[in-house]
């Protein structure tokens, strides 16, 4: 089972993709870290290292832990680099043509039994491994953010994922300490299913004027007892992802309950996606944020 993988390839050294190398890293596994550049895969490095250190302060791991895991991480500057891992994760931006190229890209680098598989949080898994040379070992594997301290992992399974691949993932995330929820290849999956409608309706009421941000967002936090609003949650989880898997939930369903905000639409028209860029429905630039409607 998940004996037999030793070696993990993470594509992306961003917010998912340096969570995923430090919970890999953690668990024991080795793990290549493949970015554009050099620079991004230093940057991912050093995330991943104030989050331990992080860890550290709360007695979560130890140093020695810390120690052990960043020796385990090691940077992969090109796709050959990973040719002896045993599962790689792709991590990209939520769009599907830069997913494709990347798989079509590294297919050819890859050993014929190593399992490929997508961190999409909304994209079909079915047509996804229909552009790789092995659509039979391709399967979802779909982590929340921030990866260190979220529990849960969605496993979504293409039409052609094969019983091994499947049960191999599944004793990979058991071995990363994760609970799986196994979901159907439907848009959005079952967390963004349900989330992101939510989040776009939360647009919606800041659209028609209901209420201000302040006010959705308390009105959920203390009303709801979520423990963040869901318009601070869309700055957090970035506007362009939450239109990227809106708008795959329009396409793919066709009904009109999950047609994108035009507010949304317009945030990240303007470039305001949220905490990445420092202004989404807060601007992040002061001391602390202050609600832009």
């Amino acid at each position: 089972m998940a004996g037999n993988i030793q070696s993990v390839g993470v594509i992306g050294a961003g917010q998912m993709g340096n969570g995923i190398a430090h919970v890999c890293a953690l668990a024991g596994f080795s793990v290549m870290l493949n970015d554009v550049s050099a620079e991004r895969i230093k940057v991912g490095m050093a995330t991943i290292n104030g989050n331990m250190a992080r860890q550290i302060a709360r007695n979560v791991i130890t140093e020695n832990d810390r120690k052990k895991a960043l020796d385990l991480i090691k940077p992969a500057d090109t796709y050959d680099a990973l040719a002896s891992c045993d599962l790689v994760i792709e991590t990209a931006t939520e769009k599907e043509d830069v997913k494709r190229k990347i798989f079509s890209d590294v297919c050819v680098n890859l050993k014929p039994d190593a399992i490929l598989a997508s961190n999409t949080s909304s994209i079909s898994i079915t047509r996804l491994a229909a552009s790789t040379d092995r659509p039979e070992k391709f399967i979802g594997i779909h982590f929340m953010n921030p990866v260190p301290l979220m529990e849960l992992v969605e496993l979504i399974r293409g039409i052609a994922t094969d019983d091994a691949t499947f049960e191999t993932s599944k004793a990979f995330v058991g071995k990363l300490g994760k609970t799986i929820a196994v979901s159907e290849d439907f848009p959005a999956f079952i967390v963004n299913r349900i989330l992101l409608p939510m989040i776009n309706e939360a647009v919606y009421t800041l659209y028609e004027g209901v209420g201000n941000v302040e006010s959705i967002d308390t009105a959920m936090r203390l009303g709801a007892h979520h423990p963040m609003g869901p318009l601070e949650l869309a700055d957090f989880i970035g506007l362009d992802t939450c239109l990227s898997v809106m708008q795959v939930l329009y396409d793919g369903l066709a009904d009109s309950k999950y047609r994108p905000c035009p507010l949304l639409v317009k945030y990240v028209e303007a470039g305001w996606l949220g905490r990445k860029t420092k202004r989404g429905f807060y601007d992040y630039r002061g001391e602390k944020p202050v609600p832009t409607r």
